[in-house]
């Protein structure tokens, strides 16, 4: 049988700000790295036997 799942902890103070301030401003990806992550997806795409997507 399957344990059963944690509740997520909730953040304060200067790590709830730090977490807040890096959901706003997400670091940039590059050309390249998104064009990497994208040929890899393709790739997993096309290898999935019963995907419904």
């Amino acid at each position: 049988m399957a344990r059963p799942i944690k509740e997520t902890p909730i953040l304060y103070g200067a790590e709830a700000r730090q977490f807040e301030m890096r959901m706003m401003n997400p670091e940039p990806v590059s050309k390249e790295r998104r064009e990497a992550i994208n040929r890899d997806y393709e790739f997993m795409r096309t290898r999935c036997v019963n995907c419904s997507f």
